[in-house]
């Protein structure tokens, strides 16, 4: 490693400036270095060997930017210390056994609008009601829409109602709230900020699942007005995901999705506990303290990455690969997309990475570690770029321009996005899955582990690099991963994901999917047709990662509950939905 790092270096400098000062009152932010849209100039390095398709001498440098270590201070809830990779964090655990305390968190709150019936919406409504009910709160939970959204008949079915005050206007239910969760789209968020702070009620708290609002303020040079509390609650899952879960929790106590929080702007003091008891509403087994700028950043970068627009470009590129080599489409399939979402996923969630490549034959090793070796560098070149599109303020801006695009305008027609399950892998796809039996995982695959594993490791690289936290890390990275998203793909395919997640996220992995496909097929793939050597430091520093300690961490402050997914889940948005009738 040592000679290494002489040779080339480091991939990605870390930013040099140091957040001085908490934004927010009991929330203290220590070593957490992160840039400013702005970033340091990227320092110029020679490597030794081809760079980029290969990285053939190239290895992962120890991390150079200290994650972040965020405290905070709770009079309501118990605060407990972690150690992840040799760093303290601190989180909250969650369990239904700590309804109790919702009230006491909640105080001075008599009701809560949540915005929006979207991805999101439906689940943290319905999960909020049934927490608040039992804890035998009397806090209204109150979903507000536009005037004439076909939401309204879905709100119903799920149990809210104009006749008990559930249900209502958004502007009337936003001024009625005294905790706002604005749950609608990031693009609806950006063309609508001014009118919905408006009709915010004075020392009331805005509550995000999402920091792009926050991204998109600072690239115009803006904040949230002062007049209220700024908060965020971020499941590490989609909605369908955070409620079914949740549900399934009240057999196993604790099961859920784990959550970030982040206390952007605190008028009163209450801001802190207030988003605790949110997320220990929403079921989280675990909730760990952010920054709103890191969580926007990490996760638009994330669903560009992992979770899943590098997962589409790469079992594209693969599939393409496996029947352009001989293999028959149904295999090349099951060796694609349902061994990544499906044993390889399962692995990961209950046994680690290094539990993939340890399963494997020694032949199937040496076909992991050459794919891996082939994969790591091209991956981190995508994933570097997209990580500084989104801290840049480029990427949102991007999201932005693309909704507006979705309507007619300026004599220009309406461009909403198509649907990308008509070609041909997908229509296989939707074979193989017809006459799959239940409970099959798919093949583990030696060549595709391999891709999927480098391109997990080089996200987490990259977000080290950049200063998160290893809880950040490990719940955007990897539980957020195997434990919401992939179940859902193997359940319905990865084009339906694709076809029905957020609008952020469609628009992503439409953008970047592409490039993965592309740098796989033109150097990684290209690299092991003509023979490149297997990078023994890089396949070193894999097996040694502190980052499985970790991993071993946070598993275990979860129950052992697999995502019970149906093969007809159900997680098409209601406005998607809609529209296809």
């Amino acid at each position: 490693m040592a000679a290494a790092a002489s040779s080339c270096s480091t991939a990605i400098s870390a930013p040099s400036k140091t957040l001085a000062k908490p934004v927010a009152k009991g929330f203290a932010v220590a070593n957490l270095a992160f840039s400013k849209l702005s970033f340091q100039p990227v320092r110029a390095r020679r490597c030794s060997g081809a760079l980029g398709a290969l990285g053939a001498r190239m290895v992962a440098a120890p991390p150079v930017a200290v994650p972040a270590s965020l405290d905070f201070e709770t009079s309501v809830f118990k605060k407990e210390k972690i150690n992840l990779a040799g760093h303290d964090e601190y989180i909250v655990k969650g369990g239904r056994d700590l309804f109790h305390l919702l009230p006491d968190a909640f105080k001075g709150i008599k009701q809560i609008g949540v915005i929006g019936w979207g991805s999101q919406g439906p689940a943290q409504a319905q999960n909020l009601r049934d927490s608040l009910a039992e804890a035998k709160s009397d806090i209204v939970v109150k979903i507000g829409l536009r005037k004439g959204s076909q939401s309204f008949n879905e709100a119903r079915a799920a149990g809210f109602s104009e006749e008990n005050g559930t249900l209502g206007d958004i502007w009337e239910t936003i001024s009625g709230s005294d905790l706002v969760l604005l749950l609608i789209s990031d693009s609806a968020q950006a063309d609508n900020y001014e009118k919905i702070f408006s009709y915010m009620k004075p020392n009331s708290i805005l509550g995000l699942s999402h920091g792009f609002l926050l991204g998109h303020l600072q690239s115009m040079g803006l904040d949230f007005p002062k007049h209220f509390s700024v908060i965020a609650v971020c499941p590490k899952g989609m909605g369908p995901s955070v409620r079914r879960l949740y549900v399934q929790g009240r057999e196993i106590n604790g099961a859920g999705i784990n959550s970030s929080f982040a206390v952007h702007q605190d008028v009163d003091g209450r801001a802190t506990d207030v988003a605790l008891a949110w997320s220990v509403a929403l079921g989280s087994p675990f909730t760990f303290a952010t920054t709103l700028e890191q969580e926007y950043k990490s996760d638009i970068f994330g669903e560009r990455g992992i979770l899943l627009g590098a997962v589409h470009g790469i079992v594209e590129s693969l599939f393409r690969r496996y029947t352009e080599n001989g293999m028959s489409e149904d295999l090349a399939y099951k060796n694609t997309v349902e061994s990544v979402t499906g044993i390889i996923s399962k692995t990961i969630s209950t046994k680690g990475m290094l539990a993939v490549y340890n399963a494997l034959s020694e032949d199937g090793k040496r076909e992991f570690e050459k794919a891996y070796s082939a994969s790591y560098y091209p991956c981190m070149d995508i994933l570097y770029e997209c990580y500084e599109d989104v801290a840049s303020g480029s990427e949102i801006r991007s999201v932005v321009l693309a909704g507006r695009r979705f309507y007619e305008k300026e004599g220009l027609p309406a461009f909403p996005m198509g649907k990308i399950d008509q070609t041909r892998m997908w229509k296989v796809g939707e074979r193989v899955r017809s006459t799959r039996p239940a409970g099959d995982l798919g093949p583990l695959y030696p060549f595709t582990a391999g891709v999927f594993v480098a391109l997990m490791m080089a996200q987490i690289e990259i977000l080290r690099k950049k200063g998160h936290s290893y809880s950040e890390i490990i719940n955007e990275s990897v539980i957020e991963s195997v434990d919401s998203l992939n179940p859902f793909m193997h359940a319905r395919g990865v084009s339906f994901m694709v076809d029905n997640c957020s609008t952020t996220a469609r628009l992503g992995s439409r953008k970047w999917a592409p490039r993965f496909d592309y740098i796989l097929t033109q150097q990684a793939l290209v690299a092991v047709d003509n023979g490149a050597p297997i990078n023994r430091d890089l396949i070193s520093n894999f097996l040694s990662d502190p980052v499985h300690g970790a991993i071993e961490v946070c598993a275990e402050l979860r129950p052992t509950l697999d995502i019970s997914v149906p093969p007809d889940a159900d997680f098409v948005r209601p406005e998607l939905r809609q529209s296809s009738n």
